[in-house]
């Protein structure tokens, strides 16, 4: 992506951020690399990027700060927490049968398992390019990527 479609830094508020198992925690950790690497992000009738982007939960919000490669504000993007809270609560629900499973149960099993789990983050994605329509652009592994950072931001369901 050029370089004015781009997100060159994110950081997570972690005032916002419970307490993570492990495997949230290594999820999170592989989103933001994956999604520095490599993502299409785009301020709609805004200034090009690059971006630095905070992400943080605010008053039962979910707050995009929107910067400049040189830290100047560009915009806040608001967003309610409430159409998340049931995808992010099934997703978080199979994540953790999906985790037990790898300990305990066969390939079958397991697969299916994450078959779910997919099925919800595509749905938790979709739902976040929707709310984000008309404010911020991005494509579908972006916004898998920032999905997977919202839950990590420990969204109470």
């Amino acid at each position: 992506m050029p370089e004015r479609r781009r997100i060159l830094d994110i950081v997570l508020d972690e005032s916002s951020v419970a307490r993570r198992s492990p495997e949230v925690e290594h999820e999170r950790a592989v989103a933001l690399f994956d999604l520095l690497e490599e993502n299409d992000f785009h301020l709609v009738g805004g200034q090009p990027g690059p971006y630095k982007l905070n992400l943080g939960v605010f008053e039962q919000r979910l707050v995009f700060g929107v910067l400049d490669a040189n830290d100047a504000k560009l915009r806040d993007i608001v967003l309610s927490l409430t159409p998340f809270r049931k995808v992010v609560k099934d997703y978080f629900l199979v994540c953790e049968s999906y985790y037990a499973a790898i300990k305990k149960l066969g390939p079958s099993q397991i697969e299916a398992l994450d078959m779910g789990r997919r099925g919800l983050h595509n749905e938790g994605s979709e739902l976040l390019r929707e709310r984000l329509a008309g404010k911020i652009e991005v494509d579908h592994d972006t916004a898998r990527r920032l999905f997977t950072l919202i839950c990590a931001l420990h969204i109470k369901a």
